[in-house]
């Protein structure tokens, strides 16, 4: 089981969802670096455009199914800065899929060096109770399909 302490640690067969992302002027702080909330920020469009990937976009989730997927917990490891200008290489997998929750890692790479990890749980929630709910069976499937190894 992975901790804050390990998240360089990953499968290296893992399936992985990559999005390229290029760092703004908006992104970044007077130093010339990404303020780290913008991390946040373009991971949480990372995360959003993995739930398209999968077939599941927030979309329908949200306003349709009236699903939530809140983050419930963030530990996040700056490694590197990165610079207006740069392109970075955000790289998701799925740690493990719960019944309520799935842990997501992330690795976020520029110019071949790491500059941010994290580890995010996510909840599926009912918008309208606000409360934790099974995922449903075809949002379950559609994720153990992404986590099924490729030959």
């Amino acid at each position: 089981m992975k901790t804050s302490e390990s998240l360089d640690v990953q499968d290296a067969e893992a399936v992985e969802f990559i999005a390229r992302r290029q760092v703004r002027f908006s992104d970044c702080d007077p130093a010339g670096i990404v303020f780290f909330p913008n991390y946040f920020r373009m991971l949480n469009g990372v995360v959003e455009d993995w739930w398209a990937h999968l077939g599941k976009p927030w979309t329908e989730l949200v306003t349709v199914r009236r699903i939530g997927t809140p983050t419930f917990r963030l530990d996040t490891e700056f490694v590197q800065p990165s610079k207006f200008g740069e392109l970075l290489d955000f790289h998701l997998t799925v740690e493990k899929l719960g019944n309520t929750s799935l842990v997501l890692h992330h690795v976020v790479i520029g110019a071949d060096t790491a500059r941010m990890r994290a580890r995010q749980v996510l909840v599926a929630t009912s918008l309208d109770t606000h409360k934790a709910i099974p995922w449903p069976d075809d949002v379950r499937q559609a994720i153990q399909r992404f986590m099924e190894k490729q030959s």
